[in-house]
C-alpha cells in the first residue's frame, strides 16, 4: 500500500494521511520537514531520527513524534518497515509540540496496521469508520507514554560540534577532562553548562551515546563482551542493563525483533558516519 516518499507527503490532500514504507538498511533520508505534524511507526527494524537538536533511537513498534516544520532526518540502521501518519495541527491542541519516542500501545499498534486498508486520508468529521479510525490513533498519540531514547545536543555550537563527534566514534579514553580541555573551559564550568544545556549529566550522557553507537555493531554481528569492553563497561552484564533500561529489551531481544530478515550490516564507520555532520 502507498509508498510515499517522505518529502513529498505534503503534496498528499486532507487533514490526516496514512502511508506505508520499507526502508533497507543504511537508508538516508535526507533533512527535510512537513507542514503536518507526523507520527513514524517502527513495525520492526530500527532508525535514528535527527534534528539540529538531538538524536532519537527508534527501536521496533516504538514510534518517533515529530512536530509540523521541524526539520528532521532519518537513518535506518536495520531494514525497516514503517507507518506514518501524518496530521495538521489544528487536529488536535494536545497534540506534542517536541520530538520525542513514544510508547506505542497494543490498541494504537493493531489501529495503525488497519490503515493500511483505509483511504489515503480522512476528512475530519466525517463520522465514517476511516475517520473514526484516525481520531483514535490521536487520542493514543495524545496519552502515549515518552520513552527516554533520545541523545540531546547542546545549543552552544563548540560544545554540540563535540558532542556529535564523540556520538559517531565514543571511546572509554575519552575524558571529561580531554573535554574541557578542547573546549577551554574549566571542569566546573563544563559540568555546569553541560547539565544546563543536555538536562543530563556529562557521565549519563556518554553511556547513552555508547548504546547509540552500538546498535549498528550488534547487527553487525559483534559479539555482545567484546563491543562492551570496547565502549568502556566493565562487562556483558552491566552493558546489558544500560542497554535495557535504554532500549526496552536486551541485546539478544533486540537483534530478533529489528532485522527479521537478517541483512548484512556494514561496518560501524560506515553506518555512523552521518553523525559526524
Amino acid at each position: 500500500m502507498r509508498n510515499v516518499q517522505a518529502t513529498l507527503a505534503d503534496q498528499l490532500p486532507g487533514r490526516i494521511v496514512a502511508t506505508s514504507n520499507e526502508y533497507p538498511s543504511h537508508h538516508r533520508i535526507a533533512r527535510h520537514k512537513h507542514r503536518r505534524s507526523q507520527l513514524l511507526y517502527a513495525a520492526h527494524g530500527i532508525m535514528v531520527v535527527g534534528t539540529e537538536t538531538g538524536r532519537w533511537i527508534v527501536p521496533p513498534e516504538r514510534a518517533a513524534w515529530v512536530p509540523s516544520g521541524m526539520a528532521h532526518d532519518v537513518h535506518v540502521l536495520a531494514q525497516i518497515s514503517t507507518r506514518s501518519i501524518y496530521i495538521e495541527p489544528e487536529v488536535s491542541a494536545a497534540l506534542p509540540r517536541d520530538c520525542r519516542v513514544i510508547g506505542v500501545s497494543p490498541l494504537m499498534r493493531q489501529l495503525l496496521l488497519e490503515t493500511l486498508d483505509l483511504p489515503l486520508q480522512s476528512e475530519s468529521g466525517s463520522g465514517s469508520r476511516p475517520d473514526l479510525i484516525y481520531s483514535l490513533i490521536v487520542h493514543e498519540i495524545e496519552r502515549a507514554p515518552v520513552l527516554p531514547l533520545d541523545i540531546p545536543f547542546p545549543a552552544d555550537p563548540r560544545l554540540a560540534k563535540r558532542c556529535r563527534a564523540y556520538l559517531a566514534h565514543p571511546s572509554p579514553h575519552d575524558s571529561i577532562d580531554d573535554w574541557c580541555a578542547d573546549l577551554a573551559m574549566s571542569r566546573r564550568t563544563f559540568t555546569r553548562r553541560f547539565r544546563a544545556e543536555t538536562g543530563t549529566s556529562f557521565a549519563q550522557w556518554c553511556r547513552q551515546a555508547a548504546i547509540f553507537a552500538a546498535l549498528p555493531r550488534l547487527a553487525a554481528g559483534e559479539a555482545i563482551t567484546a563491543l562492551a569492553l570496547d565502549l568502556g563497561y566493565e562487562s556483558a552484564s552491566a552493558f546489558t542493563t544500560m542497554f535495557k533500561r535504554l532500549i526496552g529489551m536486551p541485546p539478544s531481544r533486540y537483534l530478533a525483533v529489528s532485522n527479521p530478515m537478517r541483512d548484512v550490516a556494514v561496518p560501524m564507520r560506515a553506518t555512523m558516519r552521518g553523525l559526524d555532520g
